[in-house]
């Protein structure tokens, strides 16, 4: 029993240590893009993104938002939810068209901004949502681009809205 968990033990340590390897090798930096159309105008689309106090209600990854004082003028919150807290920041705001929002806490092990981009057509929106990410810690490196995909979170977000946007038109 006891050979056996010591063997078990060096099999952990050396795939942490691969991993390990393997994160150092890859890009601290990061860019994912996803697209979406919506048959509903950008007001409603906008209107969805920036209510932040109704993330609980539509997004899953979400249970509670907190809304500290705004910093410079522009809007600050914070996500509680099934990965702890996040404290998030708007850097530029052009209603119904253009959404700048930054992680604004340095000690996580990650950081960056997602920008969406809202481009209306005859009855529907294009969403387009970027994210410029840093992965600082190796690991988490390795995690985020071989386990979950940079895009992992844009994707789940963008189906929650379209769940979110689609029960608010009674589809």
């Amino acid at each position: 029993m006891m050979k056996w968990l010591v063997g078990a033990g060096i099999v952990v340590a050396v795939i942490l240590a691969l991993v390990a390897i393997i994160g150092t090798r890859l890009l601290r930096a990061h860019t994912a893009t996803r697209e979406a159309r919506f048959d509903v105008p950008p007001q409603t689309i906008w209107d969805a993104i920036t209510r932040v106090d109704a993330f609980p209600s539509w997004r899953p990854d979400v249970t509670k938002v907190e809304r500290p004082p705004d910093i410079n003028g522009q809007m600050v919150w914070v996500e509680h939810g099934s990965s702890g807290r996040l404290t998030l920041a708007v850097d530029r705001r052009e209603p119904a068209r253009l959404l700048v929002v930054r992680i604004a806490d340095p000690s996580l092990p990650f950081g960056g901004t997602w920008t969406y981009e809202l481009i209306p057509a005859a009855g529907s929106t294009t969403l387009a949502i970027t994210e410029n990410g840093e992965v600082y810690n190796p690991l988490f490196r390795f995690v985020a681009r071989y386990v979950f995909g940079h895009e992992g979170t844009i994707s789940v977000y963008m189906s929650s809205l379209k769940k979110k946007v689609e029960s608010s038109r009674g589809v």
